[in-house]
């Protein structure tokens, strides 16, 4: 092992992956933007939160939408039109190999199913672009691990989508425990993705529908019979493909709990998890019910701890999170929109921090709010401002200060492996024991092997490469 498997977030065990990158992308490099040019941006998965990134982008001045990509006619037909009213002239495609040709595209925006993240932005990086990579950054640890070693071999800039990082309400939460220190050392805390998701049902073996291309869809994954359930949204119940909503919602109150703990880069020590899928019986493979406890041991001998809990269902609120949405319960479903199964009402999204002075508790609707002292009197307060987290990013690939990135790679490979790690231990069955350095779970070769994806491998040639 060479030294810099002693360096944080350039550690990892050597683990058997295909090598399947384009031969045809390597060796090209992305233009130099002067602090005028306009940086043109590709946009990879349309639906869905594709359509966020698309409005994200239009209205940046310094952003020209240069592509669009997706596997389904339906889809790019509706953003495509919506594009072209924003004054755009995209080119359209279907596989992102071919848009990765074009050397006029200075960065990609990723919004597709989790599972092909990684492959994807490594792709992108590969073909000398700068990458903005929704949620989670990977499907598994070990992708997290090579998508580091990609940014710094390709020197890319790359932005992972957990734009909390970015809004000037929760940065000044962060600052008031952590440089006022407002209710003293943080010593837990706790997660909450409280959202109303009703069963998927079961669907069957069915035709794949006119204008997709599923075999792209399907990518790395194993290619499977087509249904309704492994398709649109849904796919995140499903293991090849999502992480459940610890890894979907859940992921940006993750990211939260790790940043509110000021714990820097580092993975926990110990990881347990318990659920189950309860109440429906469905296609659903992820848990609905997920308690996860994460134990970081401090070098002074201390424990701080992190916590989160997803409930699907009816449930109570905690620490008024939840409070400001509106009881409805509807999200509209169509062929390129809603973000079904029906969810929305009385969620509780959010965060709690816990010190010795008080807590304080972030709702991802509305802002934080702090109570001090026994008397749990009101404490410093601020509504949700609106983030800038893409302007932050193309701010970047102009400038190629990647110190300037709020969402870099190593933080995006921390909260999302706090997401694969309790997923295999609630998998597993059992509490994962873990080296924070070398990033393996100690004596337990089928949780490594799990998270990999060893138990459901890469499909040619969608493949992670092994040697980055």
């Amino acid at each position: 092992m060479d030294d810099t498997r002693r360096e944080f977030l350039k550690a990892g065990a050597k683990l058997a992956a295909v090598a399947a990158v384009p031969q045809a992308l390597h060796g090209l490099s992305g233009r130099v933007i002067g602090a005028n040019d306009r940086v043109r941006v590709g946009i990879v998965g349309l639906r869905g939160r594709g359509e966020n990134h698309i409005t994200a982008f239009g209205h940046l001045p310094n952003v020209e939408i240069a592509a669009l990509c997706d596997i389904d006619d339906s889809v790019m037909s509706e953003r495509l039109a919506q594009v072209q009213k924003m004054g755009f002239k995209p080119k359209t495609y279907v596989d992102i190999r071919k848009l990765l040709e074009d050397q006029s595209i200075d960065a990609v925006s990723i919004a597709t199913p989790h599972h092909w993240h990684a492959v994807m932005a490594i792709w992108t990086m590969q073909a000398g672009k700068d990458v903005y990579v929704e949620k989670p950054l990977s499907h598994n640890l070990w992708e997290g691990q090579q998508l580091i070693r990609a940014v710094a071999k390709y020197n890319r800039i790359l932005q992972h989508g957990t734009q909390s990082r970015s809004n000037p309400s929760m940065i000044e939460a962060m600052d008031k425990m952590q440089k006022e220190g407002v209710i003293g050392d943080v010593y837990l805390s706790r997660g909450l993705c409280f959202k109303w998701r009703d069963t998927i049902g079961r669907t069957p073996v069915s035709p794949v529908p006119a204008g997709v291309n599923y075999d792209l869809w399907t990518g790395p994954a194993p290619l499977k019979p087509f249904t309704k359930n492994h398709f649109h949204y849904n796919w995140h119940w499903f293991w090849d493909y999502g992480n459940g909503d610890l890894g979907n919602q859940g992921i940006h109150q993750l990211d939260m709990a790790r940043w509110g703990l000021g714990l820097g880069c580092t993975f926990p020590n110990r990881i347990s998890a318990v659920g189950g899928h309860v109440m429906f019986d469905d296609d659903q493979q992820t848990p609905n019910v997920l308690n996860s406890a994460f134990e970081f041991d401090q070098p002074n001998g201390k424990r701080v701890l992190l916590e989160f809990a997803v409930r699907h269902w009816m449930t109570n609120h905690e620490a008024e999170i939840g409070l400001a949405h509106k009881a409805s319960a509807d999200s509209n479903e169509k062929a390129s929109g809603g973000l079904g199964p029906k969810e929305g009402s009385y969620n509780s999204v959010g965060n709690i921090f816990y010190g010795p002075k008080g807590y304080l508790a972030i709702d991802n609707a509305a802002g934080y709010q702090t109570w001090l002292g026994r008397d749990q009197q009101p404490g410093p307060s601020a509504p949700m401002a609106k983030e800038d987290h893409f302007a932050n990013f193309i701010a970047c690939v102009i400038s190629r200060k990647k110190e300037d990135l709020r969402a870099p790679v190593e933080e995006g490979h921390l909260s999302a492996g706090l997401a694969h790690l309790a997923n295999a231990s609630y998998r597993l069955g059992r509490t994962l024991n873990f080296d924070p350095v070398a990033q393996t779970v100690k004596g337990d070769e089928e949780a490594n092997l799990l998270l990999r994806d060893g138990d459901r491998s890469y499909r040619a040639p969608f493949s992670v490469p092994q040697n980055i």
